[in-house]
């Protein structure tokens, strides 16, 4: 039997969490070291799969099947396509960085009559996220996928609630009452999200039979499954009402600018640049292969939602006072320009979504840690609480202004190829939606030029006036986006060799082909 090598790249991380969680409280620098390593040995697991995947080959390579649950039909399958060994090696690169950009985020700290949580669990937490995602990008059997995709709920509830933001006006009671309502109204939002898509997961077995992807797509495509229109419309909104909740889309989003502020900057580097972009893949991997028709039929109510986050996320991110509030809107946006393109039914279109998932995710990292550290030294997370940084502190505003100006994608960064092809894509097929998002695109130079200017120009505050710059440890973090953003921004073929065939085969899986275009080439 060949080496498990899916299996091993999301349980080493969960090894790794419990062996985190169990060393004693007093060796708490034992369990950073120790998290990290996990996380860089993952890293490297990952690469493996990366290196070993052929985008020419099989849809779905170095797949594992086990039986489970034998009763009920279902199995221990894994497999990675282009887009989830994309998505797989985004997950297992951001989270070394999350963990040294968290350091000192959890080290016990005296808040009055309180103190904040072990050391050791705050990275056990940010371990047993990323086996649950990971496996997420890799499972190809429905049930298996649904259990971790809920799953990954439990350890993000506590990080949210439990390794909050410590910069926070007004007394710590308040502070912790407002990280209380962030985590529960996060778990509250996608605990709906998920029962709505289990009562989908059970209708899909009736129907089917079996809980697999592959054997319930190929039986859609040959006839031998046929599904009612109603059933199979009523099972797309179960699956596609879930994984909104989880990207998110407008009107399901309001959960992600409360968890994002509560939380700490590494966690919030979590929330939305790794565990958001389970729901955009999902609606890849499973709304359009198993719902083919329903997709379509949906389509035009999705882009209209999606143009909606990318204009209303936008708009609200210009008027923000909270540096990591405007962050978490400027994502919402984002996350519409994601879907847009994956519902845009055209290779561009989908080949820019899945693009915009790594890259997004890339300069999400790159401005929210910065943003944090900022946030760390001066304690306030206020733009009006800021101002001159630029003269002190020239790396820090620096990187701060190249994640920011990936933030609004700025030709030769890299979310700049992918929102390209996003609005390409769109619209080749939907012309009127495309040109209405792009305005999302000039709402975006607004808002990054607004918080730059208002926190880093100007006369400097007493306040930030003695701010050290970037130090070793952080520039460890920081350095690395900044070159990949470029790096991507310059020469995006890397990515988009691997994707574009798995995108290929969605757009068989829904019968759609590129528009032709209006104007013919010349000879």
């Amino acid at each position: 039997m060949s080496f498990p090598l899916l299996t091993a790249t999301a349980a080493l991380p969960a090894i790794g969490a419990i062996a985190t969680a169990a060393v004693p409280a007093a060796r708490r620098t034992a369990a950073k070291w120790l998290a990290l390593l996990v996380s860089l040995a993952t890293l490297a697991l990952a690469i493996i799969v990366l290196v070993r995947f052929d985008p020419d080959g099989a849809r779905y390579q170095l797949t594992e099947s086990h039986a489970w649950i034998a009763d009920f039909g279902v199995r221990y399958e894994l497999g990675v396509d282009g887009i989830g060994v994309a998505l797989l090696a985004l997950t297992a690169l951001l989270i070394p960085f999350i963990i040294l950009a968290g350091w000192h985020d959890a080290d016990p700290l005296e808040t009055g009559s309180k103190r904040w949580r072990p050391t050791q669990g705050f990275f056990a937490l940010i371990l047993a996220v990323e086996a649950m995602v990971i496996i997420s990008f890799e499972a190809t059997d429905v049930f298996l996928f649904y259990i971790f995709f809920e799953a990954m709920l439990i350890p993000m509830y506590f990080l949210i609630g439990g390794f909050g933001d410590r910069a926070h006006a007004g007394s710590d009671e308040k502070a912790a009452a407002q990280r209380s309502y962030a985590a529960v109204k996060f778990l509250l939002y996608n605990l709906v999200g998920g029962l709505i898509m289990l009562a989908a997961v059970i209708g899909l077995y009736v129907v089917a039979g079996n809980f697999s992807l592959q054997e319930i797509a190929e039986a859609r495509a040959n006839g031998s499954l046929d599904m009612a229109t109603n059933t199979e419309r009523w099972l797309f909104l179960g699956f596609f009402f879930a994984f909104a909740v989880k990207a998110p889309l407008w009107p399901l989003h309001t959960w992600l600018p409360n968890a994002m502020g509560e939380a700490t900057a590494p966690v919030a580097v979590l929330i939305t640049a790794v565990v958001d972009k389970v729901g955009t893949f999902a609606m890849l991997r499973f709304c359009l292969q198993l719902f083919p028709e329903a997709s379509k039929w949906a389509t035009p109510a999705i882009l209209v939602l999606a143009v909606i986050s990318i204009i209303y996320g936008a708009l609200l991110a210009v008027g923000q006072r909270d540096i990591k509030r405007l962050v978490a809107y400027a994502s919402i946006s984002h996350f519409g320009f994601i879907i847009m393109g994956i519902f845009a039914m055209t290779s561009q279109g989908q080949s820019g979504a899945t693009l915009y998932m790594v890259n997004h995710g890339i300069s999400t990292a790159a401005l929210m840690l910065v943003a944090g550290f900022l946030i760390s030294r001066r304690g306030s997370r206020l733009i009006a609480d800021y101002g001159g940084v630029q003269k002190v502190a020239p790396v820090l505003a620096g990187t701060f202004l190249i994640g920011g100006l990936a933030t609004l994608s700025l030709p030769g960064l890299a979310p700049f190829v992918s929102e390209f092809l996003v609005l390409v894509g769109t619209f080749a097929r939907y012309p009127v939606i495309g040109i209405i998002a792009t305005f999302g695109i000039v709402l975006a130079a607004l808002y990054t030029l607004v918080l730059y200017q208002r926190t880093m120009t100007g006369p400097v505050k007493p306040e930030v006036s003695a701010m050290p710059d970037l130090r070793a440890r952080e520039l460890l973090v920081v350095a690395p986006l900044v070159v990949l953003l470029i790096f991507l921004g310059v020469y995006p073929k890397p990515v988009t060799d691997i994707v574009n065939p798995a995108v290929k085969s969605t757009m068989s899986d829904v019968h759609k082909k590129d528009p032709k275009p209006e104007v013919e080439a010349a000879k």
